[in-house]
């Protein structure tokens, strides 16, 4: 199994508005994108200060099927279209378990 963890901080410009909308077209990706195992998503939850303010966790039966999700048009036009627009700072380790 490849674990995907993503770390987001969001601009200081970024609304709730399309916050709500990026965590609406992340829990569309998992019906888009078969390969994808196990699929969550969230805020923080404010417990330590410092954190980044959003995180994406998503599991692979293998590296080919991660490859396919990170090169998917629907996975590419949600981080173009949702994410980039509103984004200070990401994150990001895969690795196997």
């Amino acid at each position: 199994m490849i674990r995907h963890v993503v770390l987001l901080t969001w601009s200081e410009d970024a609304t709730d508005k399309q916050k709500a909308a990026l965590a609406a077209e992340l829990a569309e990706l998992p019906g888009r994108i078969p390969e994808i195992r196990s699929y969550r998503f969230g805020p923080d939850a404010g417990i330590n200060p410092g954190n980044h303010a959003f995180g994406i966790v998503a599991d692979f039966d293998n590296e080919a099927d991660y490859l396919v999700y990170r090169d998917h048009p629907a996975h590419r036009e949600l981080i173009l279209g949702f994410i980039t627009p509103i984004l200070e700072s990401r994150a990001a380790v895969q690795f196997a378990f």
